[in-house]
């Protein structure tokens, strides 16, 4: 890349807290030109601008999900402004929940009876609540005010728990909209953001098994991945993105699988995204990667013999 290049991506107005309002404003003028044109006079216009906020939410979301992972598997100065501006992006994401929370807050104070009757269920308002409680954990914690209550170690916890909950919200809901569980044909924009959401995290995996595989050849050089564990792992990867594009044809009957004991039906009415079917291909996915990426037991053996005893106690 030219210096020309990188020097745009170093420019000022792209960066640090110009780059929170170059995605806020715009952002929030859009939404309030669509609320002025819909109405906020019902719960079904309500709804609509609960809906129409979280469209520009997601895509920031998945932009912080995956910042991580771009410069291990795309070094360049793009991938490394994006990881650099992590925290900046993630406030223009606060930004546009911020709006959403607004309109869910004026839905369930002066609409009661249509929230409540047309889309109020328990397990939706404990996943969202939680959500809410990550992302306002992650801003307060963003700022030394609330960070030096947190050593580094709890710090990355709980950043890193909450942006998997909030992804994990987001792209649920998209799965469940493209595998056909709702009963109706998915927009376009549905399957955008499911084929987004799902390569954010799959690139964090492709990241996550480069690593392993950069520090085995320099802690062992000689090491290498057994054709057994190389077909297995090959294998899940395969399987797993079939599944990412087959969902619509094997949501039911796993589902109805998954949820024929008694205690796994109770379950699925309270708990958080169980019996987690949305993830199904990204598991086998990263179990594949993990395989990938693990050299011979007998490495594994040299290795721990040759290390120092003291290391060892």
């Amino acid at each position: 890349m030219s210096t020309e290049a990188k020097n745009i991506w170093q420019h000022n107005a792209i960066n640090g807290w110009n780059l929170v309002w170059l995605i806020s404003i715009p952002m929030s003028i859009v939404i309030v030109i669509e609320m002025l044109q819909t109405g906020i006079s019902s719960g079904e216009e309500i709804s609509h601008m609960i809906g129409y906020a979280v469209r520009f939410a997601v895509p920031i979301l998945y932009v912080v999900v995956v910042a991580a992972a771009l410069p291990v598997l795309f070094p360049g100065a793009f991938s490394t402004w994006c990881l650099r501006n992590r925290k900046y992006i993630g406030f223009g994401f606060a930004v546009a929940m911020a709006w959403q929370g607004a309109f869910i807050f004026m839905m369930s104070n002066y609409f009661r009876e249509y929230y409540f009757e047309d889309i109020y269920l328990f397990r939706n308002e404990l996943e969202g609540s939680t959500g809410y409680i990550f992302l306002a954990a992650m801003v307060v914690t963003s700022f030394q005010l609330g960070r030096k209550y947190l050593n580094p170690t709890q710090w990355k916890l709980l950043h890193r728990s909450a942006i998997y909950f909030l992804w994990a919200y987001a792209f649920s809901v998209y799965w469940w909209q493209v595998s056909g569980y709702y009963g109706t044909a998915p927009q376009m924009y549905h399957y955008v953001f499911y084929v987004a959401g799902f390569l954010a995290f799959a690139l964090r995996i492709a990241a996550w098994g480069k690593k392993r595989l950069q520090k085995l050849k320099n802690e062992m050089p000689e090491s290498s991945i057994p054709m057994t564990s190389r077909m297995l792992g090959g294998t899940m990867v395969a399987l797993g993105l079939l599944l990412s594009v087959t969902a619509h044809q094997w949501q039911a009957p796993v589902s109805a699988f998954l949820t024929t004991p008694a205690w796994s039906a109770t379950l699925e009415s309270w708990l958080p995204y169980w019996p987690f079917e949305p993830w199904i291909a990204l598991f086998l996915i990263g179990v594949g990667t993990y395989f990938l990426s693990t050299p011979k037991a007998n490495m594994l053996s040299q290795r721990l013999s040759e290390e120092p005893a003291s290391e060892l106690g």
